[in-house]
């Protein structure tokens, strides 16, 4: 069928496409010259509502073309006064556009997205907020200018987000990202859903590429999508003063109506067990524990690596002293809480009250930088290694079990190998030369000898990664597993 398809459909459906596409440029370039903010909190003049009209009826035709022939709506949408943000999941494709082109809702996107030829024209048209992944300070004008828009009284056009940020495979909803839930006005829900026989919609880090996943669509003889616009959810006082319990609540209301559950990992958790690094995560890690600990603590993305070399800085000058609750509070300069003392817990082996920073930073490390496995074990070995610049294979074994968030690892198999002289120590030089010549080490030294295949195994179950299973979701109420026993 998809070599029948691929010769006759296929290409039908592509030219007709673009066409629309294409034939919906100039309107969108007209509308879009000269407007400026005040122009736009106006009503639409007479003729700007013609082109509205005119583009959502050439947008349609073009989702017809790619085989989206009957677009289900659910529920009534909101007005603008009714409803500021209109909440979108599960966010799974590039075709969750559809009901971005049928609305003509501001969303939120990608800076880079106003300079690609054509679309970027269409985009500027539906007046978005662009944000910036270059700019430190862009996420915070991008709250801010959703919470300007979001609280105008419907002066604006309706903001359409996202708010799992990033595309899964919409067997569960993962953690909501606040951004939509901080202005603390109604929002209101809406669920997608593609009830199709085969699958060929979604677009995930792993699976089909973008051009792939194009190209099987439009293979496709018809394609069902289905649109559901749920009550306008209004928040308690509670919640507008905790955008975080907002999102909660919001996506636990989309989860049941989709009938799916919820995990509280986030696609950086996701990014970190599947990071290509050397060192790839065991299942059973805590790493991705303590990520959702380093995000509660309010450490923020952007400016991780600089907390990181403040943090190493220090924990080089105190060499190998160990802090309790209150010292390791004032170390990370956060007051104490349940958050903190959670995190002090991964790390307090003994259960002594006492832990060891290095660890702290090390892990912080693989957190920063998953992929960069050498320069997580660089900074490590800084932090280990005694004044002619060697470690220990007992200074190794904590090194490799904190940058794997695991309680123990046996690296004797490994350090032997390292140690070709048999000094009972080494330097990093002895290690990095000997990772370029072995670059598979942590497999052939560690994971075969004490993991065995089936531990080591990150195969990704629902397409997200080994612990995003919705029934294998941590329960919150299950005490904490600590890095040391």
């Amino acid at each position: 069928q998809i070599a029948f398809m691929t010769l006759t459909l296929f290409p039908i459906r592509l030219f007709f496409a673009a066409f629309m596409m294409l034939l919906a440029w100039p309107f969108a370039f007209v509308a879009s010259m000269g407007s400026d903010e005040q122009e736009l909190e106006k009503p639409l003049s007479w003729w700007r509502k013609i082109v509205d009209i005119l583009l959502k009826a050439i947008m349609r035709m073009m989702w017809l073309a790619g085989g989206f022939h009957w677009i289900n709506v659910k529920g009534r949408r909101a007005l603008p006064a009714e409803a500021a943000i209109l909440t979108v999941a599960p966010h799974s494709s590039y075709f969750d556009a559809i009901p971005v082109t049928m609305t003509f809702a501001s969303i939120v996107m990608k800076a880079e997205s106003k300079d690609i030829p054509v679309w970027g024209t269409l985009i500027k048209y539906i007046r978005p907020v662009f944000v910036s992944r270059s700019d430190q300070d862009s996420r915070r004008r991008t709250v801010e200018e959703i919470k300007r828009r979001a609280q105008s009284d419907g002066k604006w056009p309706q903001i359409m987000i996202f708010p799992e940020g990033t595309c899964t495979n919409r067997s569960c909803l993962i953690t909501f990202k606040p951004g939509a839930f901080i202005p603390g006005v109604p929002v209101q829900p809406v669920v997608l859903r593609y009830p199709n026989k085969l699958d060929t919609i979604t677009w995930t880090w792993q699976g089909p590429g973008a051009l792939e996943i194009l190209w099987l669509t439009l293979c496709q003889l018809h394609n069902s999508v289905e649109i559901e616009f749920l009550p306008v959810y209004i928040p308690s006082e509670e919640e507008r003063k905790n955008p975080v319990l907002y999102a909660n609540n919001v996506r636990r209301v989309m989860a049941e109506a989709l009938g799916v559950s919820v995990t509280d990992y986030t696609f950086e958790d996701c990014q970190l067990a599947l990071a290509e690094g050397q060192l790839r995560l065991p299942s059973d890690t805590c790493l991705l524990e303590f990520a959702k600990l380093v995000r509660s603590l309010g450490l923020k993305p952007e400016t991780l690596e600089d907390d990181l070399d403040k943090y190493a800085a220090t924990a080089m000058k105190m060499k190998k002293e160990k802090v309790n609750l209150k010292e390791f509070s004032a170390y990370l300069e956060f007051p104490v809480s349940h958050t903190l003392e959670s995190m002090f817990a991964l790390f307090d082996e003994n259960e002594d009250g006492i832990i060891d920073i290095r660890e702290f930073v090390t892990a912080l490390s693989v957190v920063c930088k998953p992929s960069k496995t050498l320069e997580t074990i660089q900074l490590a070995f800084q932090l280990y290694q005694s004044e002619n610049g060697t470690i220990t294979e007992k200074d190794l074994a904590y090194i490799l079990k904190t940058a794997m968030g695991v309680s123990q690892i046996n690296v004797t198999h490994l350090f032997r190998a390292v140690d070709e002289e048999e000094k009972g120590k080494i330097t990093y030089d002895d290690f990095h030369s000997f990772a370029e010549l072995h670059p598979h080490f942590a497999e052939d030294y560690l994971y075969a000898d004490q993991m065995g295949a089936e531990s080591s195994s990150l195969s990704a179950p629902n397409g997200i990664c080994t612990d995003f299973s919705p029934e294998n979701a941590e329960d919150k109420n299950k005490p904490l597993k600590k890095k040391l026993n």
